[in-house]
């Protein structure tokens, strides 16, 4: 029993035969759709929604340390010369390491600047051109 699709057609006439290929083409999306997609998009939507809650909880993280910087800054232009010492000599010994990031407040030392009569340069020296080509 072979489908013959020109015989069909002369049989049953174009449109009826259009609207079962149809029929089955939306038939084959749809089971597509629900079997296969939609699993995807329900793990990936409760991913979103973790996602999002962490960006908030990190944004709400951000809005406390905000608030207590701007505390310590204000009291710390409040008090004397005598307690200025003691706190730089704290902030001194607690200090971040990180370069990125100062948490004394002070300036950072400048950078030496590199040597441009070697053959190559280290990254750090190649920042620090780029850097001083921007600043002029």
């Amino acid at each position: 029993m072979e489908f013959d699709l020109a015989q069909a057609v002369s049989e049953y006439g174009f449109p009826i035969i259009a609207a079962m290929g149809m029929g089955y083409f939306i038939f084959f999306i749809w089971k597509w759709v629900t079997e296969t997609i939609d699993p995807v998009l329900g793990e990936t939507m409760g991913t979103l929604i973790k996602l999002v809650d962490r960006v908030r909880m990190l944004d709400n993280d951000m809005i406390r340390l905000n608030s207590k910087l701007s505390m310590v800054l204000e009291h710390r232009a409040m008090i004397d010369k005598e307690q200025q010492a003691e706190l730089d000599a704290v902030v001194a010994k607690y200090q971040s390491v990180s370069q990125a990031f100062n948490s004394t407040g002070q300036e950072k030392a400048p950078e030496p600047k590199p040597d441009m009569n070697k053959d190559s340069f280290s990254k750090e020296d190649l920042k620090s051109i780029k850097n001083d080509i921007k600043n002029q």
